[in-house]
């Protein structure tokens, strides 16, 4: 479905690499004049003039999404948009909790979760106004079960599993959807070296002997899917694993 006229601008936060990049490429070509949101100015420079090269409409924006001062600013440039992307985020470390670091947890915590709420409170406004908004909470399955050595990162995706389930009670009654989509195991170019501090051998041992994990494509064609679905219907929540994942604990590896 092609989205509506006041409602074809789609925000992307963490759109630099991986999942939100590939996100803003496949709203892109769903329709939407995308906005890429991230940290990295170049990576997101790159990424717009790529998908305007290529006749899409796209616009990069600087932005920390824990930084509510330059968050209100940007919001400040939009009367309406129809979509919101909460996508930045990411785990950093795997230690227990006896040992982990205070200030890993907070930083988890800040981006995942307060982030995620400043971005969705400041555009809340323009996706009312738009009269066919749609808030996307990308989590994980780290929102639903524990496992030893996440306690950091599974915490603030449990908690930002409830910021959408929350929101979405708050604001039924008004034109605005919200969608959670719960990736599992997904591999990208960042995740896990980012979680391990750039060691390259714990970032491969993530994805040892599974023959096919996941795909920021795979996860951005999810998340398009949801999005594109009639005003009516409302897609709660969307868990996605490979078929080699049944749960976070129990994954088929070829060894």
């Amino acid at each position: 479905m092609s989205p509506a006229a006041a409602s074809r601008i789609a925000v992307v936060t963490g759109a630099s690499s991986g999942i939100g990049a590939a996100t803003a490429r496949q709203l892109a070509a769903a329709g939407y004049r995308v906005v890429l949101t991230a940290r990295r100015k170049d990576r997101i420079e790159a990424l717009a003039e790529e998908l305007n090269a290529t006749g899409h409409q796209a616009t990069a924006y600087a932005l920390d999404v824990t930084d509510r001062a330059a968050v209100d600013e940007f919001a400040g440039a939009f009367k309406t948009i129809g979509v919101l992307v909460n996508n930045a985020g990411g785990a950093l470390g795997a230690d227990p909790v006896a040992t982990g670091d205070p200030a890993d947890w907070r930083q988890m915590y800040e981006t995942n979760v307060i982030g995620t709420l400043n971005v969705t409170q400041a555009l809340l406004p323009a996706l009312t106004a738009s009269g066919d908004g749609t808030v996307v909470v990308l989590s994980s399955t780290a929102g639903f079960s524990t496992y030893e050595g996440g306690g950091g990162y599974v915490a603030a995706k449990h908690a930002e599993h409830v910021l959408a389930e929350t929101l979405r009670l708050e604001i039924v009654g008004t034109p605005v959807r919200v969608i959670e989509v719960a990736p599992g195991m997904v591999k990208t170019d960042e995740f896990a070296l980012t979680r391990f501090g750039g060691d390259e051998e714990k970032a491969a041992k993530v994805y040892a002997g599974v023959a096919e994990p996941l795909t920021a494509e795979d996860v951005a064609d999810t998340i398009t899917w949801a999005i594109t679905r009639p005003s009516h219907v409302n897609i709660d929540l969307l868990v996605v694993r490979p078929r080699a994942q049944a749960s976070n604990a129990k994954v088929h590896r070829e060894l």
